[in-house]
C-alpha cells in the first residue's frame, strides 16, 4: 500500500470508530434522526454504534478488511433512509437544511471510498 492508501484506510476507521462512539456519546441526537417506522430505536442506535465501531476496526486488519468494506457499505445504504429522514425534518424546521442536504451526496462517496478496499 502506498502511503496516500495508508493515511485514507487511518482516517476511514477513524470516522467509523468516532461515528460509532457518538451513538453511545449523543445517543439524542441520533434517535431524534431516527425515523418513526424504526422498530426499537434504542435498540438500534446501539446496533449501528457497535457495528461502526466494529466495522472501523476490521478495516485495520489486512484479512478482514475487504468484509468491513462490504460492511460499511451495507450500513451506509441502510442509514440512508435515516440521513434522508433528517434532511425531511431540517427542512419542516427550517434549520440546518444545506447541511443534512449536502450530507445525503456525501454517502456516494463514503460509498465509493469504502469500495475501495473491497
Amino acid at each position: 500500500m502506498t502511503l496516500l492508501s495508508y493515511i485514507s484506510l487511518y482516517t476511514m476507521s477513524a470516522i467509523y470508530l468516532i461515528a460509532g462512539m457518538c451513538h453511545f456519546w449523543k445517543p439524542k441526537f441520533f434517535l431524534s434522526i431516527t425515523p418513526k417506522w424504526v422498530p426499537i430505536p434504542a435498540f438500534v442506535n446501539i446496533a449501528v454504534g457497535i457495528a461502526e465501531v466494529l466495522l472501523g476496526l476490521a478495516l485495520l486488519w489486512e484479512t478482514t478488511r475487504s468484509y468491513a468494506a462490504i460492511g460499511i457499505i451495507i450500513l451506509l445504504i441502510f442509514v440512508f433512509p435515516a440521513n434522508v429522514y433528517h434532511y425531511q425534518k431540517a427542512k419542516r424546521k427550517g434549520k440546518m437544511v444545506i447541511v443534512t442536504m449536502i450530507r445525503l451526496p456525501i454517502q456516494l462517496l463514503l460509498l465509493y471510498w469504502a469500495y475501495t478496499f473491497v
